[in-house]
């Protein structure tokens, strides 16, 4: 099968094509570089099965080229990390909304099956329990500029819903919880990979707000694996699941466990949230996947749990 994979030189999109091509099948990849990395394909840049494409997705001459040589579409491009959507809110309405429009009008113009790749920010606020498929959305202010990257994938998921039923295109939607692993880089504000870099350099672990907010963190290697279990099934067409690990863990005691494993002396510092980003921004407290409804259909369990993730982004960091 061939496969073009959307933000293939980025964190998810070059574990997803590494094990795609592992599968047999033919992978194109089109990044622009400007969060991905050509590094992060340098295991597969010389398969001979790969065909890579420094572009950007708003190219509408090579994005109809491209998808009309291939039989699926994994859409993970977009602008991603808190650092960038504070400070680039132009670029990630744009590249979020249009790009996510474009792949999905070309693929229903050669009917080719799409992964579109969404965020645990759609849920917004909640606090009181894990979060399923079909709650209300909880959203802070428009002028919380915090919010534009949540109401931008919430767009791309009623685009893609859309074009299912009106077009038939047959559309599958993951919603992503914190995927962490090797590759990813703390430099647009991912927590993880952020506290384990400071942690080997014995710089301060920097928490904002009191860090008694929580998270939920999968492996990469597992979320790459129910992306394309979902992508092979029929019966997850026109529909949204979550992707994620359903343990908490606060961030305080994030930084406590990061310190630990890397025998770390680093100070803990807690800052405000306005320190950080400037003004404009907010928080959610909670952010937990319910998984019932991924498990019932793929029989999806994460292999992984936090000490092993935390592990293996220790080892990446240390080579």
């Amino acid at each position: 099968m061939k496969i073009l994979v959307t933000g293939g030189a980025g964190f998810i999109g070059s574990h997803l094509s590494e094990k795609l091509l592992e599968m047999g099948h033919e992978v194109f990849i089109i990044d622009n570089l400007w969060t991905g990395k050509l590094e992060n394909l340098s295991k597969i840049q010389n398969h001979k099965r790969l065909h890579i494409f420094i572009e950007n997705i708003l190219n509408e001459s090579v994005m109809n080229e491209l998808i009309f040589k291939v039989d699926h579409v994994y859409h993970l491009a977009a602008a991603v990390g808190v650092r960038n959507i504070m400070d680039n809110p132009v670029e990630t309405l744009d590249i979020n909304v249009k790009g996510t429009e474009m792949v999905l009008r070309l693929a229903n113009r050669f009917k080719k099956k799409v992964f579109i790749a969404s965020t645990s920010e759609i849920y917004g606020k909640h606090l009181d329990h894990s979060l399923s498929e079909n709650d209300n959305r909880v959203m802070g202010p428009v002028k919380k500029r915090r919010w534009a990257y949540a109401c931008s994938k919430t767009l791309d998921e009623f685009f893609a819903l859309a074009y299912y039923d009106e077009k038939k295109l047959p559309v599958v939607i993951g919603r992503l919880f914190n995927t962490v692993g090797p590759r990813q880089t703390g430099q647009y504000g991912m927590v993880l990979p952020t506290f384990v870099q400071s942690a080997l350099l014995e710089k301060p672990l920097t928490v904002y707000g009191d860090g008694n907010q929580t998270r939920s963190f999968a492996h990469v290697y597992d979320v790459t694996d129910a992306i394309i279990k979902l992508m092979n099934e029929r019966k997850a067409e026109g529909d949204i699941f979550n992707i994620g690990n359903d343990n908490e863990v606060t961030i305080n005691d994030l930084a406590l466990k990061v310190k630990q494993m890397t025998g770390s002396v680093s100070d803990i510092e807690h800052i405000s949230y306005e320190k950080a980003y400037g003004p404009g921004f907010e928080d959610m407290e909670r952010r937990c996947p319910n998984i019932d409804k991924i498990r019932k259909l793929i029989g999806f369990k994460p292999l992984n749990d936090l000490d092993a993730i935390i592990q293996d982004v220790i080892e990446y960091f240390k080579e």
